[in-house]
């Protein structure tokens, strides 16, 4: 990368800053930013900068291994965002900020799950990570929880988010903080006590783990996707929703390392034939990784398309209607679980 990208990187950096300063979202001296340069250094906002009232020399250019690569003052965070270039390949940009109403809510719990539609869409359950230090000395918990959610939060401290740009990394931070706010002021009309409640009605508290005694599959084998099919047809709760809101279309899920399709023919909510076309209404394609995360209930394939983790080819408008069957489904999936 040249010096006049780089040039258009700080850029971008103050830019963000203001943006998150403007939106009520870092205060004082609080949170950093960085960028990835290339395969061995990064963009990071030095120690002692205020995010608001950034300029391009506050940002510094700072190697993988923690090394200061000019003159300048290295942000106490560097281990955080180093930690996340070095398990993310695919991670661009990384904000780090200490939102009021996000920080408020994770001081009394440890899991957020969403429940305006768009959040649960986009953030899906939000965990927390038990921090002690005033900066991360132990990044390992944090890359774990990053593996299944682009945001997670540091109890004590913030907020920490990873994505394909710096904006990618803004609409994430600034999203959980609206949740946060939508919890606590609904909190005034209908008393204490947080729950997430279904589209059906049914009350959920956070993504449900998988009875350890279910059977595990090979992932994307014929007798797990035969098993996704007695599920999903014996289903009332389903098959009803699947009938009221006319849940018909061609559903297809792809393995990216393999290229292996099994496509789905709904009608009315019903799985009515199995093939292995591409050529369907929906695509969704992802990583072993990921397809893993999604059957083991460790993330929501909706949240998991937001965050490009998985990959939708389809009009996304228009599956939505069938969000509450689709939910429905997605539940059934994780009935299946992969080794």
């Amino acid at each position: 990368m040249n010096d006049e990208e780089i040039q258009n990187l700080k850029k971008n950096i103050v830019s963000i800053g203001r943006l998150l300063w403007e939106k009520d979202l870092v205060s004082g001296l609080n949170g950093n930013i960085s960028r990835r340069v290339d395969e061995e250094t990064i963009l990071l906002t030095g120690h002692g900068t205020c995010l608001g009232l950034l300029q391009q020399k506050d940002i510094l250019l700072v190697g993988l291994d923690g090394t200061l690569k000019e003159e300048g003052h290295i942000s106490t965070e560097k281990l955080l965002h180093t930690e996340v270039y070095k398990n993310f390949p695919d991670a661009q940009a990384v904000v780090h900020t200490h939102p009021t109403y996000t920080n408020a809510f994770f001081l009394e719990n440890e899991v957020l799950s969403p429940r305006i539609l768009e959040a649960k869409c986009f953030l899906g359950d939000v965990k927390s990570i038990l921090q002690t230090t005033p900066a991360v000395t132990d990044a390992t918990p944090v890359m774990e929880a990053l593996k299944n959610n682009n945001i997670t939060v540091l109890r004590n401290h913030g907020v920490v988010t990873k994505g394909i740009d710096l904006f990618d990394c803004f609409l994430l931070v600034q999203a959980l903080e609206e949740a946060c706010k939508i919890d606590a002021i609904s909190r005034l009309y209908v008393g204490t006590g947080s729950k997430s409640i279904r589209v059906d009605g049914t009350v959920r508290t956070g993504l449900e783990p998988v009875p350890t005694e279910l059977k595990k599959y090979k992932l994307f084998s014929k007798k797990q996707i035969d098993e996704i099919v007695v599920l999903v047809n014996a289903d009332t709760q389903l098959n009803e929703m699947g009938a009221k809101t006319n849940m018909t279309m061609d559903l297809a899920v792809k393995l990216d390392e393999t290229g292996e399709i099994f496509s789905f023919n709904f009608e009315k909510g019903k799985i009515v034939n199995v093939g292995n076309s591409e050529d369907v209404e929906f695509l969704i394609s992802a990583s072993q990784e990921v397809w893993r995360a999604v059957f083991n209930q460790e993330i929501d394939p909706f949240v998991a398309t937001t965050q490009k983790k998985m990959n939708l080819r389809g009009d996304f408008a228009k599956i939505s209607q069938w969000y509450a069957p689709c939910s429905r489904l997605f539940e059934l999936w994780a009935q299946v679980p992969v080794e």
